[in-house]
């Protein structure tokens, strides 16, 4: 029995109990962008634009699981420290690596294409971290953000569309649009 003047014991952490549905679908997200990063470099080993394709199918599934996994945290009223963190780290591989990945292996692999795919992922890192930091305020009290400040990261899926669209047309490699230039040393 703890005194008036000990701390109560906390149970050690454990992943397992920690663990909710909704984190299942967190996940799930983080899977596919997982996924999407290993079929880009299949792709780059093989030229299957098949692997291609499916790698840039990934990013709408993630997108999927990541709607999902908001509205079930709603509906069961589970809402935690971990699974935020969880969120937020699972769109940082679907919506900022794996979006790179792909850019990078359908020939947006120059000196300047790297630096811009790099300023990419940490924007979406960045904005992430930030929305981390001010969410509870924002929300005040309420279980869900009213607004988002800056772009909301799964938006890249967007341009991973594009990137399977360039992929259908033939339009990577060195036929990638826009086609290769030498700017700088």
């Amino acid at each position: 029995m703890n005194s008036p003047d000990s701390a109560p014991v906390r149970k050690h952490f454990s992943m397992i109990r920690g663990f909710h549905l909704v984190d299942a679908f967190t996940l799930g997200n983080a899977a596919c962008g997982v996924g999407a990063v290993f079929l880009a470099m299949a792709f780059m080993a093989s030229h299957s634009l098949a692997q291609f394709l499916w790698a840039a199918a990934l990013a709408p599934a993630a997108f999927i699981f990541d709607a999902f996994d908001g509205r079930i945290a709603r509906w069961r009223q589970t809402h935690s420290a971990l699974g935020r963190e969880l969120d937020s780290l699972a769109d940082v591989i679907s919506f900022g690596v794996a979006p790179a990945a792909l850019a990078f292996a359908a020939g947006l692999d120059g000196g300047w294409d790297c630096l811009l795919l790099i300023y990419f992922v940490c924007c979406g890192v960045s904005r992430l971290a930030r929305y981390n930091v001010t969410a509870e305020a924002l929300s005040a009290g309420a279980d869900k953000v009213k607004y988002f400040e800056g772009t909301p990261i799964p938006t890249s899926v967007v341009l991973v569309g594009v990137l399977a669209y360039a992929a259908w047309q033939g339009r990577i490699g060195d036929a990638v649009w826009g086609g290769a230039w030498t700017i700088g040393p």
